[in-house]
């Protein structure tokens, strides 16, 4: 009897590691950021976790403007198809006998 095949992240423990390890990455990263001197150019880029802040906004908004763009984008499902492609399709599909066949031509 064949077991089923299980994962890296089937099991919930190296979850918690991988976590753990973001965290404790973070974590070095907020502390080097009062050790290293960077060079700045404007002077709200001295503020304390500007970087972070940064790309957390810029992420945000990126999501933002992808949600209006689909909106103002977005097409109908048969959008490429023409009406006589269409009728041409109905017109020779095989009728659907029973469920399971269903699910494959699905």
């Amino acid at each position: 009897m064949k077991t089923a095949k299980t994962y890296l992240f089937d099991n919930p423990q190296n979850i918690k590691r991988l976590l753990y390890g973001l965290y404790i990455c973070c974590g070095v990263l907020v502390i080097l950021d009062f050790v290293i001197n960077r060079k700045v150019y404007h002077s709200w880029e001295n503020l304390w976790a500007f970087y972070p802040i940064y790309g957390f906004v810029g992420c945000v908004v990126l999501v933002f403007v992808a949600k209006w763009m689909r909106i103002l984008l977005m097409r109908d499902e048969n959008y490429y198809d023409s009406p006589e492609t269409a009728e041409i399709t109905k017109s020779t599909e095989v009728p659907v006998t029973s469920e399971e066949d269903k699910h494959v031509r699905d």
